[in-house]
């Protein structure tokens, strides 16, 4: 089926007032949250107990109309939403999965583990200890995992989910390789007055998810994958990219700059949010729009009073918008 921009736009909005008329969520967050998760990338929370994270992830997944062939990874059954709920005791084989031996046949089962899901929502991730938070890197780059030397590859699509508590004991901050996986860094952040109002009357019943619909076709979330590398992106919008990342690395604030890696993150962000909006361009506003939440996690600040969206304020208005003119 050929899909237009328009055509995608609207499935987008279709989908983003499904959520909204249950969650309570920005919609503009809630936008970005999508145009991630089309895009092929993750998102971090970092939030509050209790504002809505689970259900968030929760009603994207059950918005999906799921495909019989996209609920298996080869002899692995998926799920379409799992949730693990982290702890200092957890193990990667307590993600990934295990082999288990049977000892009256002498084989080995394989126990898949949460991770084998289109949504997995990763609560409090930095409770797991550095061994349990690596089990999540190759999962999120390589969308696979590799158990005793058997791979097993999860199917499209392949979304994590991850909430990260800001204060708190026992906990392993995650290292900035780690978080340069996650394509966005967000907060939900408490809702108004009114939509709390709203929250208590829509979530104090035991019939709040009554009648909540699966909208979308799992085929579509698909092909709109694959129509982000068809949005175009100007050589101009490129090089502004590329300048903003690379001021981080000179920047007096910044000790850990971005990576090159932060670049294509950004440069596939904005193509599935021009996409989202029924665009076949990137505008150069969308860099600037988006170039916070998706870098800010990516550097860390000399002093620690200083949080990283100033110095990245800064750059963005320093950084001018018209390309230098090249020399001969």
């Amino acid at each position: 089926m050929n899909l237009k921009q328009s055509d995608v736009k609207q499935s987008i909005e279709g989908l983003s007032a499904n959520i909204r008329r249950l969650i309570s969520v920005d919609e503009k967050k809630l936008e970005y949250i999508i145009a991630a998760w089309i895009a092929g990338g993750h998102v971090i929370l970092a939030d509050s107990h209790g504002v809505g994270k689970t259900s968030l992830a929760r009603a994207l997944a059950q918005s999906v109309k799921w495909r019989n062939e996209d609920m298996a990874a080869g002899e692995v059954a998926m799920e379409g939403f799992s949730r693990v709920q982290c702890t200092v005791d957890l193990l990667p084989q307590d993600i990934l999965g295990y082999n288990r031996f049977i000892s009256h046949s002498g084989e080995l089962v394989f126990n898949k583990g949460p991770v084998f899901a289109h949504f997995v929502l990763c609560d409090e991730i930095n409770l797991l200890t550095p061994k349990t938070q690596g089990s999540f890197l190759q999962v999120m780059e390589e969308q696979s995992i590799t158990i005793e030397g058997k791979h097993y590859p999860l199917r499209d699509p392949f979304f994590i989910i991850a909430t990260m508590n800001l204060k708190g004991a026992h906990l392993f901050p995650l290292p900035v390789p780690q978080l340069d996986r996650f394509m966005l860094r967000l907060s939900l952040g408490y809702p108004s007055e009114d939509d709390e109002r709203a929250i208590i009357e829509k979530h104090g019943r035991t019939d709040a998810w009554e009648g909540f619909e699966s909208i979308v076709d799992s085929g579509d979330l698909i092909n709109w994958k694959k129509m982000v590398d068809t949005v175009q992106i100007h050589s101009d919008v490129g090089a502004y990219i590329v300048s903003c990342v690379r001021q981080t690395r000179s920047h007096p604030d910044i000790e850990s700059p971005a990576s090159p890696r932060a670049g294509v993150r950004i440069s596939r962000l904005v193509r599935s949010l021009a996409l989202c909006r029924g665009l076949d361009y990137v505008p150069i506003d969308l860099v600037k729009e988006t170039f916070i939440p998706a870098m800010a996690h990516r550097i860390v600040t000399r002093d620690p009073s200083i949080p990283p969206e100033a110095p990245l304020e800064h750059i963005l208005d320093k950084t001018p918008v018209e390309p230098k003119e090249r020399k001969g």
